[in-house]
């Protein structure tokens, strides 16, 4: 397979119509320059060139491999312009996928800065409810990055991203809603709106009542991490979930845990992640979890009424 390089000496001889010239061109030497198209005729199994008084003409043969060989050094150059545009964000795709929960007060601003200064990268984003699928798309090379909840590390780059409290959530009037801040151990018995076996949120939070030796009554369970503060907020329960899932506006009341809970939001990767997705990840790092103003607020009065 011919260089590179006699490709360039190729298109150089041809356009400056002398080996001399090409050679003075490209800063290289006459003997090298002729060496590299020696070889492309070695190649080709035919003469490329036809030595003339005046300099060098192409033979037919010459003149289609010229064609070829600007089509291919043009190429080349636009993979590595391409290649290089990734690598300082200014080109190329993004596949991200994302725990739905997540997509609103982690991703959104983020993809709002990229859109704003990175318009030439194409992003795609997956929203997904089951953790699972959403592993299965990194490892199946569907997505460059996920954005999940602790997810498993054996198989994958994780990266801390963020970290994110896990609240109370309840209808107005319920006895837990009348205290600033709840205790694990004020959940025992309690009625609560769960989660189905398929979103992991359900059993991390089953391991954790078993460890404080709680049992509360799930009343229902839900595969959506933000409907469950929805249904709680409807009078069904009460339920436990990361303050991602309560949106501006909830309906009922959330509460701080005592003391703080918390969980990691990680970026997984199945490799060495490039530079365009590192880029992704550091922003999402800066950024962290934004909370609704009128969640924070319950949330705050909720850690100062605690600490009286």
């Amino acid at each position: 397979m011919p260089s590179f390089r006699a490709l360039e000496c190729l298109i150089a001889v041809a356009d400056t119509g002398s080996i001399t010239q090409a050679a003075l061109l490209l800063h290289s030497s006459q003997p090298a320059v002729s060496h590299q198209i020696a070889s492309l005729e070695r190649e080709a199994r035919t003469a490329l060139l036809r030595r003339e008084a005046r300099g060098v003409r192409l033979t037919a043969a010459g003149r289609v491999a010229v064609a070829d060989a600007r089509r291919a050094v043009e190429a080349a150059t636009a993979a590595v312009r391409s290649a290089r545009a990734v690598g300082e964000a200014g080109g190329g795709s993004l596949r991200i996928g994302c725990a739905q929960s997540l997509t609103v007060v982690l991703l959104a601003p983020v993809l709002r800065h990229w859109r704003r200064r990175h318009p030439e990268v194409a992003i795609t984003l997956h929203e997904l409810a089951v953790m699972d699928e959403a592993l299965r798309l990194v490892e199946s090379d569907e997505v460059d990055v996920a954005v999940l909840p602790d997810p498993p590390s054996d198989r994958f780059q994780v990266t801390a991203v963020a970290e994110e409290e896990i609240v109370l959530a309840a209808p107005t009037g319920h006895p837990l809603a009348q205290r600033a801040s709840v205790r694990i151990q004020d959940l025992d018995g309690a009625p609560l709106v769960h989660y189905t076996a398929d979103n992991r949120l359900g059993a991390w939070l089953d391991r954790s009542f078993a460890r404080a030796g709680v049992h509360p009554e799930a009343v229902m369970r839900t595969s959506v991490t933000a409907t469950a503060p929805q249904l709680a907020a409807a009078g069904l329960g009460v339920a436990v979930c990361p303050v991602s899932a309560v949106g501006a506006g909830f309906p009922g009341v959330v509460r701080p845990f005592s003391p703080r809970w918390t969980r990691q939001l990680m970026a997984v990767t199945s490799a060495n992640t490039d530079p365009l997705v590192a880029r992704f990840i550091a922003g999402l790092r800066r950024h962290g979890v934004r909370v609704p103003r009128s969640v924070q607020t319950q949330l705050d009065e909720g850690v100062v009424v605690a600490g009286e």
